[in-house]
């Protein structure tokens, strides 16, 4: 009876010293995402996460992925600091396995400056960069200087000829970056405990994880402002003004960066159009089927319950200020045609309408209705038939108060019926070449690089964005500023070596999972063998 009593102990014992060797490697000292997220400026658009130990940059070694999203130079540029820096003999013992924070944020310059954050670990010694600084090393000089915090290290790289600025915070977490302008915002920056600039994942999740990305919506419009001459693009502009934030990880795959996670809705904040869409079901996406071949980006919108989706829409242009126009104009259509229209509409709504940009700068809206032979007679009375197929709306802004502010570019247009799809456009060639495209099946869903990126995104969503590099490269020609766009063109790396990207958004519990690809172009192995 001793003896298994004495066995029971020993085992019981090594239980518990295994659990805890276990739950302290989950949950690290050197994680603390939340203490050191708090310390990144609030202007940050996304930060990466990510472990700064040997298996993740051997799993990335060789990838053409993260070189094409930051750019080969900037990359480079990075790897370089950490080979000198931060894995170097000296200062490798305080910052391996501590997770590094790399954060987006919008500037004055030609550039997107980059702030990186990291923590070192509790043996760290304040003179460490200084005994680093002293010792012979020809890649790179250190010089220490005196600011409001304390001390500021300036880096002088010399196999890139840049400095990099480093600052220590507080509890061991420092802040480093190649723009001098970030690093005085970083100096000055003081959390605000009120308002949450991110939502970091939880600590067991994120240690499981091999990289994470956490994104403010409400910081992209600054981003978006100095990267676009036309303020007005409608690239990501329902995103734009989302109230929300969003905390992913990274799923690796080697031809596609894969992020999935949750975007929490500010609800404390105005409400926007997208806001409308987290109450409704996941609804199976099929209409991206009939998108044309030549789309360069769309976006596309899912309810489950049409009548519950127009009532929303209906409180959201009463919040926003909207609802005696709207009235105005309702009771205008019902003077002059009889005939009430809102309701006509909604009793045959689908449940898919999307927006639709092509290559050629044409820009369709495709809704799907419950049966268009009922629908055209509405259209008909409240539109000029220019023939027996195509009319024009009378009445002004009537989509956007039908279907949203997705919509609003549509003021007065041009409309046609497809089977059981309204169509609608600024111009009726629009139509005719959108008629030509579905008779013909000329649509993105025959070419089998579509469908394998289809492939990789979720099947059911309520809003989905998608971008086609390749069928964007005018738009963006027109709209980029001309640095970005010089970049975006001549890079031998960069966001046109991906076929394209997505962005989905399926309820859940009022917030939205979501969803985040982007996927490499297939390689030309003809063209390689032949060059070979």
């Amino acid at each position: 009876m001793k003896r298994l009593i004495v066995i029971t102990l020993i085992l019981l014992a090594a239980t518990v010293t295994i659990t805890v060797v276990y739950f302290k490697n989950l949950s690290s000292p050197g994680v603390r995402t939340s203490q050191v997220m708090g310390t990144i400026p609030d202007n940050a658009v996304a930060v990466f996460e990510f472990n700064n130990e040997k298996g993740f940059y051997d799993i990335f070694k060789g990838s053409q992925l993260l070189s094409n999203v930051t750019g080969r130079e900037k990359l480079a540029d990075l790897d370089t600091l950490r080979k000198l820096l931060l894995a170097s003999p000296s200062l490798d013992q305080f910052f391996n396995g501590q997770n590094i924070f790399i954060s987006i944020h919008p500037s004055n310059s030609n550039d997107i400056n980059l702030l990186i954050t990291t923590t070192a670990t509790a043996d760290f010694k304040n003179d460490a960069f200084t005994q680093f600084s002293k010792q012979l090393n020809q890649g790179l000089t250190i010089n220490t200087i005196r600011n409001t915090i304390g001390i500021e290290y300036d880096v002088l790289i010399k196999a890139i000829n840049k400095h990099f600025y480093i600052i220590e915070k507080e509890d061991n977490i420092f802040a480093g970056s190649f723009s001098k302008e970030l690093i005085d915002q970083s100096i000055l920056y003081r959390e605000n405990k009120n308002r949450n600039a991110f939502i970091p994942l939880p600590e067991q999740q994120n240690s499981n994880s091999l990289a994470n990305l956490y994104i403010n919506y409400e910081q992209l419009s600054p981003l978006f402002d100095q990267i676009f001459k036309n303020q007005n693009t409608d690239i990501f502009k329902s995103f734009k003004l989302l109230p929300g934030l969003a905390a992913l990880s990274l799923n690796y795959k080697n031809d596609a960066l894969m992020f999935n996670g949750f975007t929490v809705i500010q609800h404390n904040h105005p409400a926007s159009y997208l806001n409308l869409f987290a109450s409704q079901q996941p609804v199976a996406n099929h209409l991206k089927d009939i998108f044309p071949a030549t789309t360069a980006y769309s976006l596309n919108f899912a309810v489950s319950d049409p009548h519950q989706f127009s009532a929303d829409l209906a409180q959201w242009h009463i919040k926003a200020g909207l609802s005696n126009e709207k009235d105005q104009l309702l009771s205008k259509i019902k003077a002059e045609t009889g005939l009430f229209i809102k309701p006509e509409f909604e009793h045959l709504l689908g449940n898919e309408f999307a927006v639709v940009t092509t290559r050629y700068q044409e820009k369709f809206a495709i809704i799907s209705v419950k049966d268009g032979s009922k629908l055209l007679p509405v259209m008909m009375n409240i539109s000029t038939m220019t023939n027996d197929n195509i009319g024009q709306f009378n009445y002004s802004k009537l989509p956007f108060y039908l279907l949203g502010d997705a919509f609003s570019i549509f003021r007065k247009p041009y409309f046609m019926i497809l089977d059981n799809y309204l169509i609608l456009a600024t111009t009726p060639s629009e139509l005719i070449s959108y008629t030509d495209t579905y008779i013909n099946r000329k649509f993105i869903s025959k070419i089998e690089q579509y469908n394998q990126f289809d492939d990789l995104l979720a099947e059911r969503s309520n809003v989905a964005f998608f971008i086609n590099f390749k069928n964007s490269q005018p738009i963006l020609k027109r709209d980029l500023r001309d640095h970005f766009y010089d970049t975006f063109e001549n890079s031998a790396q960069g966001w046109k070596s991906f076929y394209g990207a997505a962005y989905q958004f399926t309820a859940s519990d009022k917030n939205f999972y979501t969803n985040f690809c982007m996927r490499l172009n297939n390689i030309d192995t003809a063209a390689i063998t032949k060059s070979n």
